[in-house]
């Protein structure tokens, strides 16, 4: 049975199982990148989609330079500034950890509510951060679709704007982004390291840097083996997605 020192949410100095350590930061991770990831994932798919479909406006020439100038900065960059601002300088939220220690742990509003309060910075620098691949990617799956002679034929027998962009354009520019965001959530169990580091949130993200740094090879090992395994299985829910979404797939195979 392999031993660590834990340094996850309980900050204990007795050697436990890696097994446990996972067990026990696992779920701040997936609540963490798994919350910021759908948020990113819908408003960024959304974006794209109007992006495209409104060529030329005023919208579409501004929100690929602001995402792009945001994308320029380090997550961890990002997350230092909106510390120092929004928590430190302000005070309208915490600092970092997961929830406040004075709060007694169990599934009471009160804790679920200090939980929700302290994902709240975290969760808005992951989403910022990740929100401009999300949207660049889909305007470009959306302009090539557009392009395709499927869409000139729907528009040919008048079918509404909306119906055309949605259930002909946009159903066809999503599969690229299925396949990236099945993949993401592969990486989810890995959490945005920097951020949960500058944060000090107890996921397996921050045990990396933590195991990375105190030479815990043990655990090292366990967090690279589950992410691993976690990639293959993110995988393969993409396959079995797309063969829904496109039914060509499963013809061809």
């Amino acid at each position: 049975n392999l031993l660590h020192f834990n340094f996850g949410t309980s900050f204990s100095h007795y050697p436990v199982s890696v097994s446990t350590v996972i067990a026990q930061d696992l779920p701040w991770t997936l609540l963490l990148v798994g919350m910021g990831i759908v948020i990113s994932f819908t408003f960024g798919t959304l974006s794209g989609i109007f992006a495209a479909w409104r060529r030329g406006s005023r919208f579409d020439n501004t929100m690929p330079a602001i995402l792009l100038f945001i994308q320029a900065f380090p997550s961890f960059y990002i997350s230092l500034t909106v510390v120092f601002f929004v928590a430190l300088r302000l005070g309208w939220f915490p600092l970092g950890h997961a929830y406040s220690f004075n709060t007694t742990i169990g599934l009471t509003p009160a804790f679920i509510g200090s939980v929700l309060y302290h994902a709240v910075l975290p969760t808005f620098v992951l989403v910022i951060v990740t929100l401009g691949g999300w949207a660049l990617g889909m305007r470009n799956n959306m302009v090539a679709s557009l392009g395709e002679e499927y869409i000139t034929m729907a528009e040919s027998k008048g079918l509404h704007g909306r119906r055309v962009m949605l259930n002909y354009a946009a159903r066809n520019a999503i599969l690229p982004q299925v396949t990236s965001f099945a993949l993401a959530l592969g990486f989810v169990v890995s959490g945005q390291i920097l951020i949960e580091y500058v944060f000090s949130y107890p996921g397996v993200g921050y045990d990396l840097v933590q195991a990375a740094s105190q030479e815990d090879y043990p655990l090292l090992q366990g967090l690279l083996f589950f992410i691993v395994v976690a990639v293959l299985i993110a995988n393969l829910i993409t396959d079995l997605i797309y063969v829904k979404l496109d039914p060509r797939v499963a013809a061809e195979g």
